[in-house]
């Protein structure tokens, strides 16, 4: 799949990994639709990047928004080649903590239903899309590249819920391959380590100093462009399929 002439849709659009792919389709020649909540900066990064990009604002947990967004993606630029799957939340606390409150359940239904659920009901509609693509080389209709996390194996103290979502979006890759090959359409999964996003808003520099040291190399904290990088190979080499790629410069995360 060439990235000149493709149409990507991105979940979590209008910021930080998301924001990165859809910038990099644009600046290739390529189209893009960023699905993101209305009071994101969607539209005005749109307006931005002009018309080859659209904003539609999406609840991905909410299933008629998704379903009226691909209606929409399809009526602006007539099929779905990419979906990238970066909306998410990362919400962190104890099961148990000090003075023996309990974690939130409806909180933790939340992270659950954003990450893996959400995520989930915008794959079936993507593979719905893309299954009325043309064949092109070895007969592939389409690519999803969905987000996970390294927390999703090494979940630490707060993350209990954030590392079951996570954890359940590798444990995916597989088994959505499996069931998409028979449309040639293909499924990966990126696992990004500490990124320089919104989720480290508010975090001061040394902090942000200190998480870059447990990077093996470079210690540095990765960004869009590392991961819109990545999207953009896995949509050029369509031999990648059913794998999960951790993006982390060697990053392992310690229990806190």
């Amino acid at each position: 799949m060439k990235i000149n002439g493709s149409v990507a849709v991105v979940t979590g659009g209008a910021s930080g990994l998301g924001l990165g792919v859809v910038t990099m389709v644009a600046k290739n020649g390529g189209k893009a639709a960023i699905l993101d909540l209305g009071a994101s900066e969607g539209a005005s990064l749109a307006s931005e990047l002009g018309d080859s990009v659209v904003f539609i604002p999406t609840d991905v947990t909410d299933t008629s928004s998704v379903e009226n967004a691909f209606g929409e993606v399809k009526k602006a630029f007539g099929r779905v080649d990419v979906c990238v799957n970066s909306a998410g939340t990362g919400v962190g606390k104890r099961v148990l903590n000090k003075d023996k409150a309990m974690f939130p359940l409806d909180l933790y239904k939340k992270v659950v239903d954003l990450n893996l659920i959400g995520l989930f009901d915008v794959v079936r509609h993507a593979a719905r899309a893309m299954s009325d693509n043309e064949p092109g080389v070895d007969d592939e209709r389409g690519l999803i590249v969905n987000v996970a996390s390294i927390a999703g194996y090494e979940g630490q103290v707060g993350q209990a819920a954030y590392a079951a979502s996570k954890g359940g979006v590798i444990a995916s890759t597989l088994p959505l391959a499996r069931d998409l090959a028979s449309w040639g359409i293909r499924v990966m999964t990126i696992a990004p380590g500490i990124m320089d996003t919104a989720m480290l808003a508010g975090v001061d520099e040394k902090v942000k100093a200190a998480v870059t040291e447990i990077a093996l190399f470079p210690r540095r904290l990765g960004n869009g462009d590392d991961f819109a990088s990545l999207v953009g190979h896995m949509m050029e080499n369509n031999l990648l399929n059913g794998e999960v790629v951790r993006l982390d410069a060697g990053t392992r995360l310690a229990a806190r």
